[in-house]
């Protein structure tokens, strides 16, 4: 035991000794102990920073209203002043047409010159910003003379375009999307088709334009599957679902009946009441339709009463949207005994709508239909074609939104967070998290006004980093973030959020990556009080004490947080800001003159936070070129007038320049004194500063430093981003004081850790005014990993000379050594190939022991935001579980082919041959039968973290395996967060399972899973509903049934239902 504490001990001095050396940090700390006296500490409000934040988000938000709402002036009073011409021709932009020449190079009509340039402020896509452009999905023809007169009339918004952005230069996309189809798109770009020239994207299906268009909404979907549905009727019956889902958001309540000769809820679980229309349920839905089968006879009666019961009941007990409600019919027509029902439940009042969708051909019972939809202020379609749903579902979205319409009641809107699918088609490489500012454009004219007609919807988007950027990082201490939820408890924004996973190559959107709630990331917040606090829109403050996973979940930090929240007004968003109590909530001020701070800038080997707002340089394209030192020098010579900074975060980086400048001369001096070689040891030491600087010095050709991406943006872990403090500077400010904590680098892959490459050992640095302690920066230094274990092995051959000549060392045979970090990571170890593993993963024994003594304590995280391999769990499941989203991708090179076959043959005989359709379900399926096994999908996971108990510094014990028993001696090396484990090696343990560092899948049983998918969870609904309008004219109610369709028709929607709306909501 002695001896081992002798090792530890000798190792701890010289390594202590090496790293205080190189890394200059004794004379970083007296440097800033000289400036004590002029330094001033202040303790952090958190309450008053939350509305500080939240006022400047209103305000940049604010702004983004007014923009919207200029263009919805501009766009109703232009329509007041069009007369609407059948045979206008006029030549428009068309943004899939611009710059297209025909063979004799003259351009192609709709397709003049536009010109293009590149623009950072727009993602770096090529844009024109003196002119929108218009952009057509397939299915819509471009000549129509409501698309002509449409777009005709929306000319009137390119001046307002151009002076909403001349007037906030922060704003990105403008945009009208108009109900007839055409999208129009502020600045101008060009937009390509996919690879099966097709433009799927529809701007009538994205959540913003629907949320804007109605009001939020609770909807029964019934639907016919009695045998007269079988064949090409399910088929187009099915994708009217999926069509219908398609227009739901999370403010919105859904379920589905299926009705034969009895009724059948198609979840289960989901029986007698309405659920959120969330992403996550509307996949779930979709993938039940899809394996809908038909049989029996059909009894609408029953369906019909079950729909209502439920929508009364919701309404009753205050639960659902509180709004519109609709039942939507879809069936061949073929129902009887259907009046009774309405009269019980529906009418003198009329308070449920119900929309009819008649499948198929047939005429013959179309009268019922477009009675019953008539009868009760609905809307009756006839859906002949797969092609036909899109328009015809469309149709219930402007009955629901008559009432708005004719109320003239602009409502604002704000969706929740999403990927720029408009972005997607363009190849743009960061992904973005939006929200879309939006709002309805009426018709103001009087003699429609009883129709209550929406001409479109008006949107402006938001980056949610540009917001997160009005809550600047640095005011927030080591461990603090700012993040945003919205009214349903989703998060909008937060360091934590983790939209993208890795399937083979790509990074994928999760499927459910807008709908992750508050109480997902902050588990810990387990009663939910937080989250109801923010959700109700209330300011205040709570106290939790968290574990903060590090470094891919293999670390934990220990915090105490105080959680700060408001809401942010006129919008549905909270704001949450936490600080970590202690030195999380001090804030450290120094003074310093702008000469000496501007020459201790200029040093070759300094830089600035580049994710930090030191100066607003993306604004003016004439700062855009500026890196953010670059702008802090010219904001202080004065040779830049016009350049706007944050005073404060300059102060403190420059104060931060002048304590820190020292240690560049000391640097320098000890590159010039490693004249040996064999010293060759430490690559790089560094230092970065609570204002985001960062000073780094190297000891060695830069083609030798063992770890080339440390310290640059390729490693964000490594540097100062605009959620983080780096990894080795949150780990040591957790650290006791003049201890360095020692942390073993990997060359990363892709998808796992690859071989270690370096060891980065840093120490913080405080200071202290009037017993407050600050943390004003990090030290430290990266040094090769054989160097570390040079130093070790020398070491252990050290023993005191009373014991004569040495007797056994690490070297030998029946001793086992191991370095191990305070979670549990091999260092060093005699087998090289156990280096950067975890302890219990190589001596199952040893790690087991070490936890029953309570040398180390195991913890338990959560991470629900996982995505794992899915399970079959029925081998006689034909469907493998894929969204139809890829399963219509994989099947349209198919479908495309065998479409125009059988609409062809349907159209010219009018017969539909049914062994044609289950030849095309066999060819479906086919396409998935290799995707099974490695499809990816949401999950929540468990997994272990193992931390050292500081207080036991040395133990030893016996370890009894059976037949034989097991010595080892720990101790703790002074001055690190390392371990020395010293075991003998003659006894076997394997008896022991190992013990692994790994995630598993959380799994649910069936009932579990059920009331987890039926909790309804807090909310807050939305501020307006329009549901009725006493002057509505209900007699609108379709019923136009053209049923010859002809052949161009057929063919040329086709392509717009292969590609479901586009990847993304």
């Amino acid at each position: 035991g002695d001896r081992v504490k002798l090792w530890a001990d000798t190792f701890g001095g010289d390594l202590y000794k090496t790293v205080t050396k190189y890394s200059g940090s004794l004379l970083l700390q007296k440097k800033y102990k000289d400036v004590e006296p002029s330094l001033k500490i202040k303790e952090v409000d958190g309450l008053e920073l939350v509305r500080k934040f939240s006022e400047a988000m209103e305000t940049m938000l604010r702004r983004k209203v007014e923009a919207v709402k200029n263009l919805v002036e501009a766009a109703e009073e232009a329509d007041l002043n069009h007369e609407f011409n059948e045979s206008l021709v006029f030549d428009y932009y068309n943004s899939v047409l611009i710059n297209e020449r025909d063979e004799n190079g003259n351009y192609v009509e709709l397709g003049a010159e536009f010109v293009l340039e590149s623009n950072a402020h727009f993602s770096n896509l090529l844009v024109n910003t003196s002119i929108s452009s218009v952009q057509l999905p397939t299915n819509v023809y471009n000549k129509d003379p409501d698309i002509l007169n449409g777009v005709y009339m929306s000319e009137a918004l390119n001046p307002v375009f151009v002076e909403n952005f001349q007037r906030d230069p922060t704003l990105t996309w403008q945009y009208f999307g108009s109900s007839t189809g055409f999208f129009r798109i502020y600045p101008g770009i060009k937009w390509t088709p996919d690879e099966n020239g097709v433009i799927a994207f529809d701007c009538r299906n994205r959540g913003w334009y629907i949320q804007a268009a109605t009001s939020p909404k609770d909807i029964v979907i019934v639907v016919d599957t009695s045998g007269s549905m079988k064949g090409l009727r399910m088929t187009i019956a099915k994708h009217t679902i999926t069509t219908i889902l398609d227009t739901l958001g999370e403010n919105d309540f859904v379920n589905i009946i299926a009705y034969s000769d009895h009724i059948h809820y198609i979840e289960p679980c989901f029986r007698g009441i309405l659920v959120q229309a969330d992403r996550d349920n509307r996949e779930h839905f979709k993938q039940l339709v899809d394996e809908l089968m038909v049989k029996g006879v059909g009894v609408v009666n029953q369906a019909l009463t079950e729909a209502f019961q439920i929508l009364n009941q919701f309404q009753e007990a205050r639960q659902g949207s509180l709004c519109n409600q609709a039942i939507m019919l879809i069936s061949d027509g073929a129902v009887e005994d259907y009046e009774p029902v309405f009269e019980k439940y529906n009418w003198p009042d009329r308070k449920v709508r119900v929309f009819t969708y008649l499948i198929g051909r047939e005429v013959t019972f179309a009268d019922r239909m477009r009675w019953i939809a008539c009868n009760n202020k609905g809307y009756y379609t006839q859906v002949s074609t797969l092609a036909d749903a899109q328009e015809n579902v469309m149709e219930y979205l402007h009955v629901l939104s008559r009432p708005m319409v004719i109320n003239h009641d602009h409502d604002i809107t704000w969706t929740e967070a999403y990927m720029d699918s408009k972005l997607l088609t363009s190849q743009a490489q960061n992904v973005m998290l939006l929200t879309t500012v939006a709002m309805p454009v009426f018709s103001k004219k009087n003699e429609t006004r009883s129709h209550g007609i929406l001409l479109g919807v008006v949107g402006s988007d938001v980056a949610l980093r540009e917001l997160m950027k009005l809550a600047p990082r640095y005011k927030l201490g080591v461990h603090g973030y700012a993040f945003l939820n919205t009214n349903n408890g989703y998060i909008l924004s937060h360091p934590d959020l983790r939209p993208l996973y890795r399937e083979g190559k790509k990074l994928k959107p999760k499927p459910n990556y807008n709908s992750v709630d508050l109480s997902e990331v902050e588990w810990e917040d387990r009663a939910e009080t937080l989250r109801a606090a923010m959700i109700n829109g209330e300011t205040g403050s709570l106290s939790l004490d968290v574990k903060v996973p590090l470094d891919k979940g293999r670390r934990a930090l220990f915090l105490a947080n105080d959680y700060f929240f408001t809401d942010i007004s006129d919008t549905p968003f909270s704001l949450g800001v936490v600080l970590s109590r202690g030195h999380g909530e001090h804030i450290l001020l120094g003074n310093t003159s702008v000469e000496e701070g501007l020459h201790d800038l200029l040093h070759p080997d300094l830089t600035l936070a580049s994710d930090w707002i030191y100066c607003t340089t993306d604004i003016d394209p004439d700062h855009r070129k500026l890196s953010q030192l670059e702008a802090v020098v010219r904001f202080l010579t004065g040779e830049d007038p016009d350049l706007e900074c944050d005073e404060e975060l300059v102060q403190e980086a420059l104060f931060d320049a002048v304590v820190t400048a020292p240690m560049e001369a000391y640097w320098t001096a000890l590159a010039l004194n490693i004249s040996d070689e064999s010293e060759h040891g430490v690559d790089v030491a560094f230092l970065g500063t609570r204002a985001g600087l960062l000073r780094s010095s190297l000891f060695v050709g830069s083609e030798k430093v063992s770890d080339k991406k440390f310290l640059t943006p390729e490693d964000e872990t490594s540097v100062f981003t605009m959620d983080r403090f780096p990894l080795w500077y949150r780990q040591a400010a957790e650290q006791p004081p003049g201890s360095f904590v020692f942390n073993l680098r990997s060359a990363e892959g892709p998808e796992s850790p690859g071989e270690p490459v370096a060891v980065t050992a840093s120490t913080a640095v405080a200071v202290t005014v009037d017993e407050k302690t600050a943390i004003a920066a990090a030290v430290g230094v990266q040094m090769r990993l054989e160097f570390l274990q040079r130093t070790f092995w020398a070491a252990t051959q050290q023993c005191s000379p009373v014991d004569g000549p040495c007797p056994k060392s690490c070297q030998d045979n029946d001793l086992d050594c191991f370095v191990i970090d305070n979670n549990g990571f091999i260092l060093i170890s005699e087998m090289s190939q156990e280096v950067g593993r975890f302890l219990g993963e190589v001596d199952g024994a040893l790690m087991t022991q070490l936890l029953s003594m309570g040398v180390f304590s195991q913890v338990t995280m959560y991470d629900y935001q996982a995505m794992c391999k899915l399970q079959n769990h029925h081998p006689s499941a034909a469907r493998p579980l894929v969204s139809p989203v890829s399963a219509l991708l994989t099947a349209t090179r198919w479908l495309v082919n065998e479409l125009l076959l059988f609409l062809l043959e349907w159209s010219a005989w009018g017969s539909w041959h049914v062994d044609r359709g289950a030849e095309a379900k066999a060819v479906f399926h086919h396409s998935h039968k290799h995707k099974k096994q490695d499809t990816l999908q949401p999950c929540d996971t468990e997994y272990p973290v193992f931390v050292h108990q500081m207080a036991i510094r040395e133990t030893n014990g016996v370890i009894e395996c059976g037949a034989c028993q097991k010595i080892f001696v720990m101790q703790q090396i002074p001055n690190s967060n390392l371990l020395l484990l010293v075991t003998d090696t003659t006894c076997d343990c394997s008896i022991f399972p190992l013990i692994l560092q790994e995630a598993t899948e959380v799994k649910y049983n069936a009932s579990v899973k059920c009331d987890r998918m039926r909790s309804q969870k807090l909310r807050r609904r939305p501020g307006s509903c329009h549901a009725f309008h006493p002057e509505e004219n209900a007699q609108d109610c379709g019923g136009t049934s053209d049923t010859s369709a002809s052949f161009t028709l057929l063919l040329l929607p086709l392509c717009a239902w292969v590609l479901p709306p586009q990847l993304l909501w």
